[in-house]
């Protein structure tokens, strides 16, 4: 299994670590953003719930996730369920206008509104 990325230490596209690529390489990994994403749109879950709020995501792949999520300090356990810390909430609150922005930038590429 890999390592949590950490800031400081070589992560996917940086050898010394810099902290926003160690950011980028644990958002990148397969569906960390979406589990981040539904637990701040969606409020606290268990782990059932959360695999069913994020449709197709196996429960190894979640579980991972939620590993990876909580040693970065993004996601906790509190004994009822998976919930969004306050650090998770700041960076969903900084990537909402970078989905806006994403949206526009679909459109120019296709000329199409983009999907939901």
């Amino acid at each position: 299994m890999s390592q949590v990325p950490r800031p400081g230490r070589p992560v996917r596209g940086s050898r010394s670590g810099a902290p926003i690529m160690a950011l980028f390489d644990l958002l990148g990994r397969r569906w960390s953003m979406g589990v981040l994403w539904t637990l701040c749109e969606g409020g606290p879950c268990t782990f059932r719930a959360l695999q069913e709020r994020c449709e197709r995501i196996s429960p190894t792949v979640l579980n991972a996730r939620l590993k990876e999520l909580r040693e970065s300090g993004l996601v906790e356990h509190d004994g009822l369920g998976y919930r969004a810390t306050p650090t998770g909430r700041e960076l969903y609150e900084l990537l909402v206008p970078l989905g806006q922005w994403s949206k526009t930038w679909a459109r120019g590429l296709s000329g199409k509104a983009p999907a939901k």
